[in-house]
């Protein structure tokens, strides 16, 4: 059986302004904004080309009604084939990204980083290979692998 991780839920302060940030700045595609209640709103946006979706919204905490602080996040990860094409743009956008750093040689070593108007905190990672190859290529063993 799969398991696949489709959504996200980061904590925001402003629906509306981290909206817009994430559309305008970081470039998400708007899939979802709708109020579902007078006390619940869900927004879901997708970074291009992502199986995966972040949500933020009012009223949509856990099963026990309780979300997680505004801007308690860190460690969420984006990963691009073109880090330098993907500083650019995040930059021509009016992101405040970090420069890109190599930590490790080879690839998937280069990373930068950068936070939404709460100071959920987000990383960038180059991956090349995946201009050429799908995740889900990148990530199937071969067959010499399963012997």
């Amino acid at each position: 059986m799969d398991w696949t991780l489709e959504v996200i839920v980061v904590p925001v302060s402003d629906v509306d302004r981290a909206r817009d940030f994430y559309r305008d700045k970081v470039g998400f595609k708007v899939d979802i904004d709708t109020r579902v209640t007078d006390t619940m709103r869900i927004v879901q946006l997708t970074p291009p080309g992502s199986g995966c979706s972040i949500v933020i919204g009012e009223g949509i905490g856990g099963p026990d009604g309780k979300g997680s602080e505004p801007g308690s996040y860190s460690g969420l990860q984006l990963v691009v084939s073109d880090i330098k094409a993907a500083h650019a743009e995040l930059v021509e956008r009016g992101v405040d990204v970090s420069d890109p750093v190599e930590i490790a040689p080879g690839d998937g070593g280069t990373f930068m980083h950068f936070a939404d108007p709460d100071g959920n905190a987000w990383a960038v990672q180059e991956y090349r290979v995946r201009a050429t190859k799908p995740l889900y290529e990148v990530l199937r063993p071969s067959t010499a692998d399963s012997d």
